[in-house]
C-alpha cells in the first residue's frame, strides 16, 4: 500500500467565505483506477490525539496518525508545483508541530529561559528569581 495525498482546491461561494478551501484526500496509489476508487479517507484539518477527535483518519492510523500526516504532507510538498497549494501544505505542517515558547533573558540573573506569551509582564524574570521576589513581598 503506497499512500499519497490528492489535493483538491474548492472555490467557495462569495457569500460564505472569500478565498479557496482545500481538501486533502489520502489515496492508495497501488490500486488501479483514479481518485474515487483508491480513496482511503480525508486528512483532517487538525490532527490531534486519539480520543479527542472522531475522524476516520485517526480511527485508521491511531497513535501513529500525526507521524503519518507529517510524512504525507512533506512528500506532497516536495512534489507540488502550485504555489497556492504549497502554502496550504506548509500551513498544515505548522499545525502538526507543537509551538515552542519564546526565549527571554531574565532581568535579574541574565539566564535565558522559555517564556509564555500569555503573561507578558510577569515573564521578564525566570522562575527561580520570580519565586525569590514573591517570597520577599510576602
Amino acid at each position: 500500500m503506497k499512500l499519497e495525498l490528492a489535493i483538491f482546491a474548492i472555490d467557495t461561494d462569495e457569500n460564505i467565505r472569500a478565498g479557496r478551501r482545500f481538501r486533502f484526500a489520502i489515496v492508495d496509489s497501488d490500486k488501479p483506477g483514479g481518485y474515487p476508487r483508491n480513496f482511503i479517507c480525508l486528512l483532517p484539518y487538525r490532527v490531534t490525539e486519539v480520543g479527542k477527535s472522531n475522524s476516520v483518519f485517526l480511527k485508521i492510523y491511531g497513535n501513529k496518525g500525526v507521524e503519518q500526516a507529517k510524512q504525507l504532507l512533506t512528500a506532497s510538498l516536495r512534489k507540488e508545483k502550485n504555489a497556492e497549494i504549497k502554502n496550504e501544505i506548509e500551513r498544515r505542517l505548522e499545525l502538526l508541530y507543537p509551538k515552542t515558547g519564546t526565549q527571554a533573558e531574565c532581568r535579574s540573573c541574565g539566564k535565558v529561559f522559555e517564556t509564555n506569551r500569555a503573561r507578558r509582564y510577569s515573564r521578564y524574570l525566570c522562575s527561580s528569581c520570580r519565586t525569590r521576589t514573591n517570597q520577599r513581598h510576602q
